[in-house]
């Protein structure tokens, strides 16, 4: 038995697969603390968990594609959180009191012709 989750933020896709077991986390095959390297990341894939006292009840694999490490930290706690509803619908309330089922929709802006980047302009001359 298993429950599905897909996530995204910035470029980040993540798939979450929630296993009944005891609290292990696997992303892309690696364990989560030799994937994320950063306490905060790792901090953010477990904030759910935690938030429903779920954490020692599932194993989780985190198949998590594109952006960067904390892109992909915020896809796999968006997805880790919509698999914990499909667990168990009574827990919804209590993540999004927290945020957690909310998409993040800031994305990254494009650069714009005639600049050096999104905002950024080329030093402007008088003379």
């Amino acid at each position: 038995m298993q429950y599905l989750g897909t996530g995204r933020r910035k470029c980040s896709v993540a798939r979450i697969f929630l296993r009944p077991g005891k609290g292990q986390i696997t992303v892309n095959g690696r364990p989560v603390e030799q994937y994320f390297v950063n306490e905060t990341a790792r901090a953010q894939v477990r904030q759910p968990l935690l938030a429903t006292e779920t954490a020692d009840k599932f194993d989780i694999l985190i198949l998590a594609d594109g952006g960067g490490v904390i892109g992909q930290a915020g896809a796999a706690r968006l997805g880790i959180a919509r698999a914990l509803c499909e667990f168990n619908s009574e827990l919804r309330g209590k993540l999004k009191q927290f945020g957690f089922l909310t998409r993040d929709p800031r994305k990254h802006e494009r650069k714009k012709y005639g600049q050096k980047g999104a905002r950024k302009r080329f030093q402007f001359s008088k003379r």
